[in-house]
């Protein structure tokens, strides 16, 4: 019963979210700071994770095609499958799942407990609208960027790395990310990442916003925050390969 007496209390709180802004500069303020904390705070994890990724997997592709039969410009082709429909998606939302939504649930928390949310709703703000719902929207704007950056810097540096070690030239690479292109890929990674940028923003925000009692519960809701935004996050991936692929 607890299940569903939580996902009625989220889904109250999405429903709350949808009301006419008190001040309109006001919240498009809030959404521009949500868009740079969101969005270039991230940056720099999302592009070192992601050119590694890349690397890594024209590495461990090429130790197993060892085969003469098959050309080599298929290591590229798999390289940039992989990095486009599951890599720079799924493990770069993760990863922002921990970084943004412990960020989100620890500080919707702390303003909770120290009573800043009261304060705001006694004078008349619908605090759901104003500190969460540029939240989210930030997240679906800037998210989905972030992995658009993650699935060139990964295709990149696979390139790199195989230029590097002599395991495939550049030329036999670019040939392959060429090859049975399916511009469809891209399309599906942008599904997840918008479905991920929801997840990674709603899910902690309303772990913070529904935090009872003092700093304890705050770092106890941010690591439950965390762990069941992971959760659905590897939930959503499967439900979306199955439905759209």
């Amino acid at each position: 019963m607890n299940i569903f007496s939580r996902l009625g209390e989220f889904l109250l709180m999405i429903k709350g979210m949808f009301t006419k802004p008190e001040h309109w500069r006001m919240y498009w303020k809030e959404l521009m700071h949500q868009c740079v904390e969101l969005g270039i705070g991230s940056l720099g994890i999302v592009s070192i994770i992601s050119v590694f990724i890349g690397a890594v997997s024209t590495l461990q592709t090429a130790y197993q095609f060892v085969s003469p039969i098959i050309p080599r410009s298929v290591i590229a082709q798999i390289v940039r499958d992989s990095v486009i429909l599951e890599f720079a998606p799924t493990i770069t939302c993760i990863v922002l799942a921990g970084v943004v939504g412990s960020k989100i649930s620890s500080e919707l928390g702390n303003m909770r407990v120290s009573e800043q949310i009261d304060a705001l709703e006694i004078m008349g703000i619908n605090t759901k609208a104003f500190l969460i719902l540029p939240k989210i929207i930030a997240a679906l704007i800037t998210i989905p960027l972030l992995v658009i950056i993650a699935m060139t810097l990964g295709i990149w540096g696979g390139r790199m790395i195989g230029d590097i070690t002599g395991i495939l030239p550049h030329e036999i690479y670019d040939r392959g990310l060429l090859d049975a292109f399916v511009p469809y890929n891209v399309t599906f990674a942008l599904t997840k990442a918008y479905t991920f940028a929801f997840i990674i923003t709603a899910i902690p925000a309303y772990f913070g916003y529904n935090v009872r009692g003092g700093a304890l519960e705050i770092g106890r809701a941010s690591t439950t925050a965390v762990v069941t935004s992971c959760i659905m996050i590897l939930l959503a991936d499967y439900l979306l390969a199955a439905i759209l692929l």
